[in-house]
């Protein structure tokens, strides 16, 4: 069966493996890891998908002479672990097992488990993959025993690298002359969004979807077009799992950005979550920083944002972008605060810890004292029955009588109001 390119590929250096500086540059740990030692520590690699962490491990195995074994969490057994082991014993394990076990967190507790006992007597040498985060996923025994690498997504500038080098091998294969220019090659790059994986296989189908032509000098070369790169590569860009981490931290940079102001980075994680088709989950989000952030700022934003979400939900895609584009740049611009979201925490806070006293006897829905009760009476004082409609009394339970989970905001609106509560109860207090 053909290789993809992908595979054909493979770094032979790894000064070949683009991105991951961090990681694989001079002097760096996992760099002297790999380069000093024959024998490698257990490691988790731990990264978005296309960031070169199979194709580290592949590395990994050639140089250390390992056998290098495959298995993927979503369809691997126990009874394949163990089958791997009884290798061991064969001409094949001679030097030993590198198991590139990926998307291990889709292995269960048991399945981990089996994982320990190999881990522990090193018959087998681990290289775990993962796009979750591990310490969510993957169960501590087995973290423990394991050294975890994070893998980030490739720059446009390592990914063009790929790119070029893709091109350059298919030329060499087909014995033809392949002409991309900087903008095909940027195109790729910068459509791939970290993904080194999904540019080169844009590369080998903008290659093939190319016709040869004959040029004057009776040989033949492909031109891959601007156009056949975006038609080939439009939706690579979109790189969304609604249950996994990208989908969070797509939602926690979208709210983020609006609580710090930026608009033109919330109106760009709005673009993502409806590129995506995640319409519902930006409308929450929307609606939960109207009233987290902005609050009592600008109380009149909280309505607003709900109608622009209504017209949202009830027109639909792709006219929906529009309203949420208003509501959000809406949000941006408007003053902050977060005295309510604050309040409302502390005083949850203080329940939890069992501040749960007896609500004070004026505030009681009661209207009857029972015989043994000497002080009869309920003593609510109304409060529209003085001017300003306003008399101090007792609403907090006795044991946080004194307890203030309220803070006037530093914002115009709430500074207002702290002024006329000023006077009023200092008027009150005479």
């Amino acid at each position: 069966m053909k290789n993809p390119l992908a595979d054909k590929i493979r770094p032979e250096c790894l000064d070949d493996i683009v991105g991951q500086k961090h990681l694989l540059g001079k002097g760096k740990a996992l760099r002297n890891i790999i380069e000093n030692n024959d024998d490698i520590p257990n490691m988790i690699f731990y990264g978005p998908s296309g960031s070169g962490k199979s194709t580290l491990a592949s590395y990994i195995a050639k140089r250390t002479k390992k056998n290098l074994r495959k298995l993927n969490g979503t369809t691997a057994s126990t009874s394949d672990i163990k089958q791997l082991v009884a290798e061991l014993d064969t001409i094949e394990g001679i030097n030993g097992i590198l198991l590139y076990l990926d998307e291990i967190q889709y292995f269960n507790k048991k399945q981990q488990q089996t994982l320990l006992e190999y881990l522990e007597n090193g018959s087998i040498t681990l290289i775990a993959s993962t796009t979750e985060n591990p310490y969510f996923y993957i169960y501590n025994a087995v973290l423990s025993r394991c050294t975890v690498f994070e893998f980030k997504p490739v720059s446009k500038e390592e990914a063009a690298k790929a790119v070029r080098r893709g091109f350059e091998l298919f030329s060499k294969e087909l014995g033809e002359a392949i002409e991309a220019d900087d903008t095909v090659i940027d195109y790729i790059s910068t459509a791939c969004s970290g993904d080194v994986r999904k540019a080169i296989n844009a590369v080998e189908l903008c290659t093939i979807a190319a016709v040869p032509e004959k040029s004057s000098d009776g040989t033949f070369i492909r031109k891959v077009s601007l156009e056949s790169a975006a038609q080939l590569t439009q939706h690579s860009s979109v790189r969304y799992d609604k249950d996994g981490d990208q989908h969070y931290d797509l939602l926690s940079a979208f709210q983020k950005s609006m609580r710090g102001s930026d608009p033109d980075a919330a109106v760009y994680y709005l673009a993502r979550l409806l590129s995506a088709g995640d319409l519902l989950s930006a409308c929450r989000r929307l609606m939960v920083c109207a009233c987290e952030d902005v609050g009592l700022a600008y109380p009149q934003i909280i309505p607003i944002v709900k109608a622009c979400v209504d017209i949202a939900l009830q027109v639909g895609m792709p006219e929906a972008r529009i309203p949420l584009a208003d509501a959000v740049i809406m949000v941006c611009n408007a003053p902050k605060s977060n005295s309510a979201y604050t309040a409302v925490n502390n005083a949850m806070a203080d329940i939890e810890k069992g501040a749960v006293g007896d609500i004070p006897r004026a505030l009681q829905n009661m209207h009857f004292d029972g015989a043994d009760n000497e002080n009869k009476g309920q003593f609510y004082i109304y409060p529209h029955d003085y001017p300003k409609h306003y008399v101090k009394q007792q609403y907090l339970p006795d044991i946080i009588r004194d307890k203030k989970y309220y803070e006037f905001g530093n914002n115009k609106n709430e500074q207002a109001f702290k002024e006329y509560w000023r006077k009023i109860k200092a008027s009150d207090e005479k």
